[in-house]
């Protein structure tokens, strides 16, 4: 438990792949809080820092599943932010649910959801200082249609467009965050999809950790 008062509060905001959703394992038991790359930030940044893990499994940028309330991620948002405040680093990781053939979204319309979140860190919370946290947007790991169990345990919710669009995605994350002057980073450089081909291998949470890790320390410096 972080008791230090003057911690850097860093938010990472995500879907299943910031909960801790496993690939590889059949009984689909939670990754560790030391495994998830959440907890293993928190080990790389330490004590300074107060690592905040707001993962939900399912969780979209904005849009309704007819079936499972709760998971528009941007009607949940401003309350996160106000519940939380004050942060110091905001770090946001959607966009792979709205990849689902229910929603036939496109990478670009997924990376302008976005804003509407960047707008809501301007208005919702601020740092200790009284100024906008740094916001980090994160376009999520490509999904792999070819990984072992793709087709038992992912492939019905996705269809061939969908796994396409997810390969695009990075380039649109990436525009967005420079039309907002916020930072970018792509999970896909460093991470990749276990066997279930959506949710992060085993060996893939700790480089994600690293490369968040990097780039929070280089804007605090």
């Amino acid at each position: 438990m972080i008791s230090n008062p003057d911690a850097i509060r860093v938010l990472c905001f995500g879907d299943s792949n910031t909960w801790g959703a496993p690939s590889d394992d059949p009984d689909y038991v939670r990754v560790a809080a030391d495994r998830r790359w959440t907890g293993v930030l928190q080990e790389l940044l330490g004590d300074g820092y107060d690592v905040v893990e707001e993962g939900l499994s399912g969780r979209t940028t904005d849009v309704d599943y007819d079936d499972r309330p709760g998971c528009n991620g941007r009607t949940y948002f401003a309350p996160c932010l106000q519940t939380h405040h004050p942060l110091d680093v905001v770090v946001i990781m959607l966009g792979s649910n709205d990849l689902k053939t229910v929603f036939d979204r496109s990478a670009k319309a997924i990376a302008e959801a976005l804003h509407g979140y960047v707008d809501d860190i301007a208005v919702n919370v601020a740092d200790r200082n009284g100024g906008v946290p740094t916001t980090v947007l994160v376009s999520p790991i490509v999904i792999d249609d070819t990984a072992p169990a793709y087709a038992e345990m992912t492939g019905e919710n996705f269809d061939s467009a969908g796994v396409a669009r997810s390969r695009d995605l990075a380039t649109e994350v990436r525009r967005v965050a420079g039309e907002r002057g916020v930072l970018f980073a792509d999970a896909s450089q460093v991470a990749h999809a276990g066997g279930d081909g959506l949710h992060l291998s085993a060996d893939s949470h700790a480089p994600l950790a690293h490369l968040i890790r990097t780039l929070i320390v280089r804007d605090a410096g």
